[in-house]
């Protein structure tokens, strides 16, 4: 993807949208062969124990950062994004299992009503940003407009334009208020990603997630490839970034994503008093009651 932002800054400033795609996705299959290349190299994935391991660990410091966001009024948004089976869900629920709802708060919304197609695009967004003490998790975000709205026809090819073209100065704008943003991109490959969606058809416990929307995605594999391609080159800003996350691996890519998260926010950990339990009261004249309890049967 780095590759794509140079091929994007090379290109003269009056290239035409057909020209930007098309470098961009020259620019994206290099990149995806240099991943792979990358890839090949890298060790077996990881035992159940070496992930649950580091994943605790970083549980500790996304602890810290939430006292950290609390006690200094920080506002943060992060933003996930790709392809239907990517392991956005996945990830999320890694990085928020430990925390507190009523600070890391997970944002997925629903299809926009009647009203809200109405509005200003980014409009039903923006009263989901942080206020002081909270971080704001996007499980898609705004940039719907660029991928599932675009290929699927849910928007003009001139509304979709349109925003790509304003959606670097609304980020300025949130920038400018004092929220740490970061947008995140899971990046699955084309065999990794049908493998899961089969395993969704197969698996009662995961039936819900396959929707007629991802098999009409399915059969779209390059009409995303290429409007991912243009987001990167209009959005991947040098104030809000893209952050590029290899997610065949489903294990790897949380850590390493937590892990970049962590390391992209200056928290520090805050002074904590010590904690005793205090003593409980006597029992005085409190008798159990004869009262027959429901309760639910022991059947393990």
């Amino acid at each position: 993807m780095a590759q794509m932002k140079k091929a994007a800054e090379k290109a003269p400033g009056k290239t035409s949208a057909k020209s930007a795609k098309d470098t961009a996705s020259n620019a994206a299959k290099e990149a995806s062969q240099a991943g792979v290349a990358d890839g090949a190299s890298l060790p077996g994935k990881l035992s159940n124990k070496e992930y649950e391991k580091e994943l605790a660990r970083l549980h500790v410091e996304l602890v810290k950062l939430q006292e950290w966001a609390v006690q200094t009024g920080a506002k943060i948004c992060v933003v996930f994004e790709g392809r239907d089976g990517a392991g956005k869900g996945g990830t999320i629920k890694a990085l928020t299992e430990r925390v507190s709802p009523r600070v890391f708060r997970v944002v997925a919304l629903p299809a926009p009503t009647e009203r809200e197609k109405s509005q200003m695009y980014v409009q039903r967004y923006l009263p989901h940003l942080p206020a002081a003490g909270e971080i704001v998790i996007f499980d898609r975000s705004w940039y719907n407009r660029a991928g599932v709205e675009r290929v699927m026809g849910f928007c003009t090819e001139e509304q979709a334009r349109h925003f790509l073209k304003g959606v670097p100065l609304i980020e300025r704008a949130i920038l400018a208020s004092g929220v740490i943003l970061l947008k995140y991109w899971l990046e699955v490959s084309e065999e990794e990603q049908t493998r899961r969606l089969e395993a969704r058809i197969t698996d009662a416990r995961k039936i819900w997630k396959l929707s007629p929307m991802d098999l009409r995605s399915y059969e779209r594999w390059y009409d995303y490839s290429r409007a991912r391609d243009e987001m990167f080159v209009e959005t991947d800003t040098g104030v809000a970034p893209w952050h590029v996350v290899r997610s065949d691996d489903k294990k790897r890519a949380r850590l390493n994503l937590i892990s970049h998260l962590l390391s992209s926010i200056p928290y520090r950990a805050m002074p904590r008093a010590k904690i005793t339990l205090p003593k409980r009261q006597k029992r005085g004249d409190y008798r159990e009651p004869d009262y027959p309890f429901k309760y639910v049967p022991e059947r393990f």
